[in-house]
């Protein structure tokens, strides 16, 4: 297949195992051009790039972003589980386009709210109507966990980067206490991350078995397959938990961040535990905030379950920078 030169722009999603490239014609991205490919199978970034290019005919594209699972500094991005140097020259050398870019994959989620088809988009706890340009919260709860703020400014949008889910997990009860005692690592007390993920919702299994006399371990797939069918008493508890821990540190950042323009949870695990949310607790647990139990209404909650987010806010980033701002 041919595309015309210098008209679309090249994104990708780099996770820890996959890398999802796709072009994109404005802010849309043209999923029939969506193609994945195994890390492992390749050296580097640039590789991936210059086989997709090829496997798209030879595309030129005008602008390249890349959303990358890890932190991003200078232009220049690590990978927590990958040995790939990650940097604009790397972008500009694989795919020859004028314009190159490079987000955390958090913040190329925030780049995305407001771009998405909304039937993707599930209210657990309804907002007040508020202007378009309000400030947001994009949780990513996931293989790991993450937190950052979207703000629409007069120059554009602005996502900052942030390291949430290594903060000190929050606890307001004995049994939570015994949970970080139970989950604490050679680092000491355990961060949001450890509880607040994929990882973390087994050891919240693990936990309760243990509180129980009857240790046993459970996968977090097999612990929400449980959920959704009823089957296991102590998985549905394990993601009460879970829900009840979100619900608190979901509250928290939304105190230090005011996101009247709502707050938006994309991830593996988010979805998953999407349908859960409510009978859970998480409502509860999010507003329980004492004398300001009343003003965490401000605060609408949603779940995002487009898979190819990140993709749709590297290409409005793009859009962005293409007009200056």
């Amino acid at each position: 297949m041919s595309h015309p030169d210098n008209i679309y722009s090249l994104v990708a999603d780099i996770g820890g195992t996959n890398t999802r490239v796709a072009l994109a014609d404005g802010k849309k991205v043209l999923t029939h051009t969506i193609r994945r490919y195994s890390n492992n199978k390749f050296p580097g970034l640039e590789s991936v790039l210059r086989q997709y290019i090829s496997d798209e005919g030879d595309v030129d594209p005008i602008a390249t972003c890349v959303a990358v699972a890890g932190p991003v500094r200078d232009g220049e991005a690590t990978m927590t589980n990958l040995d790939w140097t990650i940097d604009k020259d790397t972008l500009l050398r694989a795919t020859g386009a004028e314009t190159v870019a490079i987000l955390n994959d958090l913040q190329a989620q925030g780049h995305a709210l407001g771009h998405l088809d909304p039937e993707n988009i599930q209210t657990v706890l309804e907002g007040p109507d508020v202007p378009d340009n309000a400030a947001k919260l994009v949780v990513g709860v996931g293989t790991g966990f993450n937190a950052a703020p979207v703000f629409d400014l007069e120059h554009g949008r602005v996502v900052p980067p942030s390291e949430s889910g290594h903060a000190n997990l929050p606890i307001r009860n004995e049994m939570e206490l015994r949970l970080c005692q139970f989950v604490s690592t050679a680092h000491g007390f355990p961060a949001v991350e450890d509880v607040l993920s994929g990882r973390g919702l087994e050891r919240a299994y693990a936990f309760l078995g243990v509180e129980a006399n009857d240790p046993r371990e459970l996968s977090a797939k097999d612990i929400m397959v449980h959920c959704d069918n009823g089957t296991d008493a102590r998985a549905i508890e394990a993601a009460r938990l879970f829900t009840r821990i979100l619900g608190t540190v979901c509250g928290n950042l939304s105190l230090i961040q005011l996101p009247f323009g709502g707050v938006y949870l994309v991830g593996g695990v988010a979805r998953a535990i999407s349908a859960h949310l409510t009978t859970l607790g998480f409502g509860d647990a999010f507003r329980d905030k004492g004398r300001f139990a009343g003003f965490m209404t401000n605060f609408g909650v949603h779940v995002v379950h487009d898979d190819y987010a990140a993709l749709t806010g590297s290409a409005a980033h793009l859009v962005s920078l293409s007009k200056g701002h």
